[in-house]
């Protein structure tokens, strides 16, 4: 007889088949949006062109992704900077731990070509940018938690909501200033400058 397999922490983190198919499904339709955007523009590409090429139905498409720009802005970054955040030393200065969660959040998970597409669309799109904005709120809810368990505030009280949408808005004036200057500096230096204007100021 077989001794039965006891679950390893290992299989215990592994994603079951449901949400492995169901990240499989999210990659396919990023990748085929991506794809009909630099063969055609984004103001042509639709969301029944989108399923078509992911080989999935428009409802699916929806599913996943209430609006076609969700597609675009949607990424892994949000829990990553939070998760990232707590586990930095607790005595760090917190934009020190900012600086080194960026850099690891930079570019996660996708081809460089890609950040440069969703940057690029940020700054040329309005309905990119109006959606975005949109979705600032909850990437700021997440960010003012993860702020107020560090700094002991209340992650609601308004100077953490300042501090944490004004660093939220910086980060996006980069990705648009990035694309705006043709990519030319590396995304790393940039978000290492800004981080030094809330730190430092304007210096002379």
């Amino acid at each position: 007889m077989t001794a039965a397999h006891s679950p390893t922490p290992a299989d215990r983190s592994r994603p079951g088949l449901r949400e492995r198919k169901k990240t499989k499904t999210r990659a396919a339709i990023r990748t085929a949006a991506y794809a009909l955007i630099e063969e055609q523009g984004y103001d042509a590409t639709t969301i029944e062109q989108i399923a078509d090429r992911a080989e999935v139905s428009p409802s699916t498409v929806f599913r996943y992704f209430p609006a076609k720009e969700d597609i675009v802005l949607t990424d892994e970054h949000d829990p990553l900077l939070s998760e990232e955040l707590r586990a930095r030393p607790a005595d760090e200065p917190w934009l020190r731990s900012m600086r080194h969660v960026m850099r690891k959040a930079i570019g996660v998970g996708e081809a460089p070509e890609v950040t440069r597409l969703r940057c690029r669309l940020l700054a040329e799109v309005p309905a990119v940018r109006s959606r975005m904005m949109e979705s600032m709120s909850q990437t700021g809810n997440s960010l003012a938690e993860a702020i107020g368990e560090r700094t002991g505030r209340d992650p609601q009280g308004l100077e953490v909501r300042v501090l944490t949408m004004s660093l939220i808005g910086g980060l996006m004036e980069v990705s648009q200033y990035w694309a705006r200057t043709g990519f030319r500096e590396d995304l790393t230096d940039l978000v290492d400058r800004a981080l030094t204007v809330y730190e430092h100021g304007l210096t002379s």
